[in-house]
């Protein structure tokens, strides 16, 4: 029968009932761990075969093989069981927590989580043909379940057993999933160290991407074999006898080749395979670092070096901990020889990674392969743990392609400001630590994020402020139309903690008050197009001829009061024949006898003409100002920053005279009013507090004019403010009063 254990269990498939299991392993509490883990998967797997065909306890007993091979502890070996025979139980967390602790249900629970998550993420890759983002696809799933590194060996573990299948059942090994081996796991497994593994998913995978290549370089190697074989052997004496007269102790290996590293070689330094260095190499393993430079130092007589090929891993580790003397010297027919030069613990290290990290934390106090734990053991785990968390976090690198930042400290904040969970899509969304499923819904579309009204993680019901951790399944609930809400951006409850998610909230209330804004400036404009009689006039082109660049341009400035709608009526209202000569403008107004100018304003050359003060602008001296000759008003005295006046001065410079301040007349103190704007957050009371800071100033205020609009800081004031004033200059320093008022944001003259 052929079952997929990553997929839903055959119906018709026999349960085991937690208290069967439980009470069977029970009897076997006296089995080592491993013995009582193969027992109890075996009648769970017998018979069983995986997606690809692979017989299911072959492919466990192949992991556990694998995970041997690499020094990986007995403990370790029986999780390969536990997690194959959980798809076969009805409640796998709990049988497993009862029958072989909870460290080993957390580990069965997540990594088939991680193995079903990532066949449907492959799945879907394959069906929408989008195999570009396969590659980020696993290895965010790999970081989020990489907190438990004992997962990350399992699966590189199984992916070789995979592997290694298909290639002795000469079965056609999907595409995808050998460039997911090449791409993904190769490159972890060497990240880590773990050597044994890395090179032969690169060789497995090298032979299902590349076949004609692979068999190119498996015949050239296969043809010279005896005589490269005899060459090796014939050095690897001669070495060992070298090194015995010069009183060194050491042992004299030949290295393993590896076909796809030597096509890498032969592909990227375009070398024929005769100039390959490393298909002869030997690997020489002594008792400490000192002996290392001795073997270096007695190479380097006997034979000649070759320049640039030394390397010292040693005094320069690799960014994966690897250490090693490397050097190329000629042998005696003029062919290079590869030379590695390392210590026993080098040597466990290079081959076996973070795994002998994890067999000497199996073996505690007792010691494993020889090795035994010291007073500072706990110590030397943790810091290993560390070292192996920065690797994962350099090889996340690799694929963003990103450096660290300089002066930053390594290995500092490894996984501890992100978060990966997945979509019901199994698609892979990555979040900041902390992060809500409304973070989540913004995350995945800015409309989904305003609609978002509930959500459920792993298929329960959660509130919207609910922190998510790596691996959940979130699905976000939505409304078909809808916004959010301004309880989100309240930092206390805890709704959003993404930047991104954030800025959509208030992008969506400032995109609300900007409406508003604009509704009431085309109810203002409109209103005056009825006025004068000229309805049929487009709005767009009332808007460019005023200098705007649309009609919500326009009715924006007039709507937060920014634009006086008298130059509209200057531009509706047909203009008057321009006079030949500046006496002849001011002959037509209506002199005003003994009057006196408003203000004390002088219009320069001209005496007793009428002048008015603007009220776009409101000025006092001593504003510097200008007039502006008007129909049938005389000279309208602006201020001269003044927009209007400006926009006026353009279209009509004749109309614009010279005006200046008079002297006050007599002992009676002339008074001008004052527009000024404060801008507050909206609060009880705040309308108090600022005209008392008007009266403390004995400023008397003649109007007031507010507005209140809601926004994503809670509320916004909106006040404007008549005063009078016998000098302009004084309005800063009531301003600056006016601005230290609680929640005032900002206090300016119109």
């Amino acid at each position: 029968m052929k079952t997929s254990l990553l997929d839903a269990r055959d119906d018709a498939a026999p349960i085991v009932q937690l208290a069967d299991v439980a009470d069977a392993a029970a009897t076997e509490t006296d089995l080592a761990p491993l013995e009582r883990a193969h027992a109890f998967a075996e009648p769970l797997l017998a018979g069983r075969s995986l997606d690809t065909g692979e017989d299911a306890l072959a492919h466990a007993d192949g992991v556990a093989a694998i995970l041997q091979g690499i020094g990986a502890a007995p403990s370790m070996r029986a999780a390969a069981y536990l997690v194959y025979a959980g798809d076969f139980l009805q409640k796998p967390d709990e049988v497993v927590a009862k029958a072989f602790g909870e460290s080993y249900a957390s580990l069965v629970n997540h990594t088939r989580r991680l193995v079903q998550i990532q066949r449907a993420a492959r799945e879907a890759q394959v069906e929408s043909q989008q195999r570009a983002g396969q590659t980020e696809r696993v290895r965010k799933m790999l970081l989020a379940f990489s907190r438990d590194l004992r997962v990350v060996l399992l699966r590189l573990a199984s992916r070789l057993q995979t592997l290694r299948w298909y290639a002795a059942s000469k079965t056609a090994c999907p595409r995808a999933l050998a460039e997911e081996s090449m791409q993904v796991f190769a490159p972890l497994a060497n990240r880590l160290g773990i050597w044994q593994i890395k090179w032969e998913i690169e060789d497995l995978s090298f032979r299902f991407l590349e076949p004609d290549h692979y068999r190119e370089v498996a015949k050239l190697l296969d043809e010279k074999r005896v005589e490269r074989e005899q060459g090796v052997e014939s050095f690897r004496v001669e070495l060992g006898a070298e090194l015995a007269r010069a009183g060194l102790k050491a042992e004299v290996q030949g290295r393993p080749k590896h076909l796809y590293s030597i096509w890498k070689k032969m592909r990227g330094k375009g070398l024929d395979f005769a100039r390959v260095v490393d298909i002869r190499a030997m690997r020489v393993i002594v008792a400490d670092v000192p002996a290392c430079y001795a073997v270096l130092a007695r190479v380097h007589e006997r034979y000649q070096a070759v320049p640039g090929e030394f390397d010292d891993y040693i005094a320069r580790p690799k960014p994966n901990g690897y250490q090693s003397l490397h050097t190329v010297v000629m042998d005696a027919d003029g062919r290079p020889v590869e030379i590695q030069i390392r210590t026993r613990a080098m040597h466990e290290h290079a081959e076996h990674g973070v795994a002998a990290h994890w067999a000497y934390k199996e073996a505690g106090a007792k010691g494993y392969a020889g090795v035994s734990a010291g007073s500072d053991f706990d110590a030397q785990v943790a810091e290993a743990r560390k070292a192996v968390l920065r690797q994962l976090l350099a090889w996340e690198r690799d694929f963003v392609e990103r450096s660290v930042e300089p002066g930053a400290p390594a290995g500092t904040g490894v996984f501890d400001d992100r978060i990966y969970v997945f979509t019901p899509q199994a698609a892979v969304v990555e979040l900041p630590t902390g992060a809500t499923p409304i973070d989540f819904a913004y995350t995945l579309h800015t409309d989904l994020g305003h609609r978002c009204r509930g959500a459920k993680v792993d298929g329960q019901m959660v509130p919207l402020n609910t922190r998510l951790s790596s691996g959940q399944t979130v699905e976000v609930t939505a409304i078909k139309e809808g916004g959010p809400s301004l309880d989100w951006l309240n930092a206390e409850l805890g709704f959003l903690q993404s930047s991104r998610g954030k800025a959509k909230v208030r992008a969506w209330f400032n995109a609300l008050a900007q409406r508003d804004t604009i509704a009431r400036g085309r109810e203002a404009v409109e209103k005056l197009l009825q006025r004068e009689g000229r309805t049929a006039m487009k709005l767009d082109d009332l808007a460019t001829q005023l200098g705007f660049r649309n009609a919500d341009a326009l009715f924006e400035v007039v709507g937060k009061d920014e634009f006086s709608l008298r130059n509209i009526e200057s531009l509706l209202r047909p203009a008057e024949p321009a006079p030949s000569e500046d006496e002849a403008i001011v002959a037509r107004h209506v002199r005003a006898p003994g009057h006196t100018p408003q203000g004390g304003v002088l219009v320069v050359g001209v005496e007793s003409l009428l002048t008015s003060l603007a009220r776009c602008c409101r000025p006092a001296p001593p504003d510097a100002i200008g007039g502006y000759v008007t129909r049938g008003k005389g000279v309208a005295i602006h201020r001269a920053d003044c927009s209007n006046f400006r926009q006026m001065a353009t279209r009509s410079p004749e109309r614009v005279i010279a005006v200046a301040w008079g002297e006050p007349r007599g002992d009676r103190v002339a008074v001008y009013p004052v527009d000024v704007v404060v801008e507050a957050g909206d609060r009880q009371g705040l309308l108090r507090d600022v005209t008392e800071v008007f009266a403390k100033e004995k400023m008397n205020v003649t109007g007031v004019k507010t507005q209140s609009i809601k926004d994503s800081r809670g509320g916004t004031a909106w006040m404007t403010f008549t005063v009078e004033v016998s000098d302009a200059s004084r309005v800063a320093q009531v301003l600056g009063a006016v601005a230290r008022v609680a929640g005032v944001r900002a206090a300016r003259r119109k």
